[in-house]
């Protein structure tokens, strides 16, 4: 080996140790591999950067801004409710069309954003049947990942190995060049759910209640209630004509203001001379504090704490303690303002932070009411260190809310989407955004426009059309996948070109070449449905896509099969929570275990492994 390839190998082995570990960030990890390629002089700057102005980062950032518009239209909402519907009560009637319903839709649209919509349906259906969600929700994820993997746009790693083709001058696949494939597993998958039903987990735990799909539910849920007090701003108190940010009362005191009840200005009816005739309201006018909200004598706080801090802050701070009202939640639930519930998914930039370090308050105007963990229990939420898979109710206005929806890769709302989906979704302009979808897959499949064409024109209309504001649509592109795929193709073109994906390629042809291309190719299958356990389904079929190409050629025979078997077994990540985002977000709601995802997980990869070895030599013969 030359020292080239030590060096490319080097950096490659240091990047996936820092993909497992998680110690930096996946995308500035891939930042870190662009970089140092450049300053070792493995790459020109224009090989190094050539991945930011790649067709397929380009293709799945369209994507995004298309997949946006049609979660925020409530289009995949009212498409996942209408097919719900016709469930009815049979339990194995609604497992096979809640995985065909997903299949479907993580088709076209993000299979996080799929299963992120259903899901709340899904428990309440769940609870409704008086069945576990555990029994629906991880056959939800499977189907996801099955469906995904059924079209050219339906998961980034197809998209990745037609370019492979592309690059090489052959022909690339087309947009239902997968589709036999995965529609073969996708049943093989529904009929595995079935056989497996009496198998999956039934896990009820006191920690987490199936039935909950409310924000008053949410509070009881959380306990929040006991922690809900009552504080009259008095005439000789310190915090009288100060702005919240300049009291410092959740730092000094741990205390979060929630709510300001504050009197109505009186009303003058009539003014005779000096004399006025005013009527004052016994109504009180609720207000929702903001770092620059001044508080004034007479405001009563609606706040959250212990009651030692409350004993404590009214006497320093002389404010006078109120009696609590029975329907307390009314001042936290209103119309424009509520609570939801949201899980940390694995690879969250909030994971190992607190929410004093996050400024949770001021970077997302939210107030965080609960954590919950299972088997742990948090009073001061404050030095929690956040992990993936955690559940936290954050309270303050919906449209803050509905922002978090649009940070999936740190967010993901799980409770409280009915009132958030009321409250925000633009319904009005669902029609449109169907429009467009059909448009931009009838011209896909046609093949009039390339694909990144077709993709960067959808998503423009998108948002000329108002489905989508330019805001909106820069917050639905998953940035940290997108540079993680940007910064990965130069990593695939840095092993082409110091020789070392050729001798990879002879080595592995040298090792199985003499089984013929059939053993090769489940080789491939096989090493790639290992690293995407553990690694994102990006990252394993940049590394691997090359070396499958190579290989095919070295061999003299067609290199899409050998591609296509590297895609699909990118997308079986069923092994671990944290093989794929769809894993862990269902991880909390179904209160499974890491054991869960290998038991019925690990005979779905083999199930697939067997079904490419017998099919896809069918449709693409050595």
């Amino acid at each position: 080996m030359t020292i080239d390839m030590w060096i490319t190998l080097a950096i490659l082995i240091v990047a996936i140790i820092l993909f497992v570990t998680e110690q930096w960030r996946v995308d500035v990890v891939a930042l870190g591999v662009v970089v140092i390629l450049m300053v070792t002089g493995i790459l020109s700057v224009e090989e190094a950067i050539a991945g930011f102005s790649s067709s397929a980062v380009l293709l799945i950032a369209a994507l995004f801004i298309v997949g946006g518009a049609v979660f925020q239209t409530g289009l995949a909402l009212s498409l996942a409710q209408q097919i719900i519907r016709i469930a009815g009560t049979s339990e194995t009637r609604l497992l096979v069309l809640l995985m065909i319903t997903v299949a479907v839709l993580s088709g076209f649209v993000s299979d996080t954003g799929t299963v992120a919509v259903i899901m709340p349906a899904v428990i309440g259906l769940a609870s409704s049947l008086r069945i576990a969600p555990s029994k629906l929700l991880l056959p939800v994820a499977f189907a996801s990942l099955l469906g995904g993997a059924s079209t050219l746009i339906g998961t980034p790693p197809n998209i990745i190995v037609s370019e492979t083709l592309q690059e090489a001058g052959l022909e690339p696949f087309g947009f239902f060049s997968f589709t036999v494939m995965g529609v073969i597993l996708t049943l093989i998958g529904i009929a595995y759910m079935i056989f497996m039903q009496r198998f999956l987990p039934e896990h009820i735990s006191s920690d987490y209640d199936d039935s909950i799909t409310t924000p008053v539910e949410l509070l009881d849920a959380y306990r929040v209630q006991d922690q809900i007090y009552r504080l009259r701003v008095q005439s000789r108190s310190s915090l009288k004509g100060k702005m919240i940010k300049d009291t410092k009362i959740g730092q000094r005191h741990h205390i979060d203001i929630l709510e300001i009840s504050r009197p109505a200005p009186a009303r003058t009816l009539a003014a005779i001379g000096d004399a006025e005739l005013v009527v004052q309201s016994k109504r009180n006018v609720p207000i929702h504090p903001r770092p620059d909200t001044v508080l004034e004598h007479n405001d009563v706080l609606i706040v959250r704490a212990s009651s030692q801090d409350v004993a404590t802050a009214s006497a320093k701070l002389k404010l006078s303690i109120q009696p609590r009202k029975p329907n307390e939640e009314d001042a936290l639930i209103s119309q424009e303002v509520g609570v939801a519930e949201i899980v940390i998914p694995p690879r969250s930039s909030l994971i190992g932070k607190t929410i004093e370090q996050l400024r949770f308050g001021t970077q997302y105007r939210l107030t965080v009411l609960g954590i919950k963990r299972p088997g742990a229990k948090f009073d001061v939420l404050k030095d929690v260190s956040l992990q993936f898979g955690d559940s936290l109710l954050v309270q303050g206005e919906w449209k803050d809310i509905f922002e978090l929806r649009k940070r999936q890769h740190d967010f993901v709302i799980i409770g409280g989407t009915q009132e958030i989906q009321s409250h925000l979704l633009n319904f009005d302009k669902a029609p449109m955004t169907l429009l467009i979808l059909a448009g931009m897959l009838v011209m896909m499949i046609g093949g009039w426009l390339p694909t990144t064409t077709v993709a960067m024109l959808a998503a423009l209309l998108v948002v000329v059309t108002g489905c989508l504001s330019m805001d909106d649509a820069y917050n639905a592109i998953d940035w940290k996948s997108i540079v993680l795929i940007a910064g990965m193709l130069p990593m695939s073109t840095a092993m082409v070109k110091v020789g070392l994906v050729e001798l990879a390629a002879t080595v592995f042809t040298d090792t199985l070449g003499m089984f013929g291309p059939a053993v090769m190719m489940g080789g491939l299958f096989l090493l790639t449905s290992i690293f995407t356990q553990v690694l994102s389904n990006t990252a394993t079929t940049v590394i691997i896509a090359p070396l499958a190409l190579i290989t095919a050629q070295s061999l003299g025979i067609d290199p899409r099969a050998f591609l296509m078997a590297v895609a699909i077994a990118a997308s079986m990540a069923f092994a671990t929570p944290v093989a794929s985002p769809v894993n862990t977000l269902v991880m909390g709601a179904g209160q499974y275990r890491f054991a869960d995802y290998a038991k019925i997980g690990i005979p779905m990869i083999i199930l697939a492994f067997i079904t490419v070895m017998i099919v896809l030599p069918i449709i693409f013969p050595f």
